[in-house]
C-alpha cells in the first residue's frame, strides 16, 4: 500500500488554504475541455474524505457552464481555481497539481484526457473519487 499523508495547498494570495491527502507519487490529468485549456489546470481528482478546506470559504466564488455539473471555485481575492468539484466526480475534488505547496517536489505522471469529448471519456476518471479498500 502507498503511503500518504496530508498535503498543504491554495491559492496565490493565501486567502483560500486546504489540505490534500496524497502519496508521494500520484497522477494528473492535463485535460483539453475548454476551460481546463484556457487555464492551464492540471488536476489530480480524490475521494471528498482526503480533502479538508482550512480557510477561506467566505473568498470562494463559483462558476458553472453546460450541465452545471462542475463547481468551479475561484478566489475572489487572487483569482486562481486551486481546487473545484469536477462533473465526473461530483463526490470528489480536483485540486490543482501546481496549487499545492512544494508541488515540483512531487512524483507526478502526467495523464493527457480529452475533456473535448467528455461524454466518451467521463467514465476513465469515475474511480478517481472512491477510497481505496482498506
Amino acid at each position: 500500500m502507498t503511503e500518504t499523508s496530508w498535503r498543504p495547498g491554495g491559492c496565490h494570495c493565501g486567502a483560500v488554504r486546504y489540505e490534500v491527502k496524497l502519496p508521494h507519487a500520484f497522477e494528473v490529468e492535463d485535460c483539453n475541455c475548454s476551460i481546463c485549456a484556457m487555464s492551464g489546470n492540471i488536476h489530480v481528482i480524490v475521494p471528498g474524505m482526503n480533502f479538508r478546506l482550512l480557510q477561506g470559504a467566505d473568498k470562494l466564488s463559483e462558476y458553472t457552464f453546460n450541465t452545471g455539473g462542475a463547481k468551479h471555485r475561484f478566489c475572489s481575492v487572487c483569482g486562481v481555481k486551486s481546487f473545484y468539484v469536477p462533473r465526473s466526480n461530483q463526490d470528489g475534488y480536483a485540486v490543482t497539481w501546481r496549487c499545492l505547496d512544494y508541488w515540483q517536489d512531487f512524483d507526478v505522471t502526467i495523464n493527457r484526457f480529452d475533456g473535448q469529448n467528455w461524454e466518451a471519456n467521463a467514465g476513465a476518471l469515475a474511480h478517481k473519487s472512491k477510497a481505496p479498500a482498506p
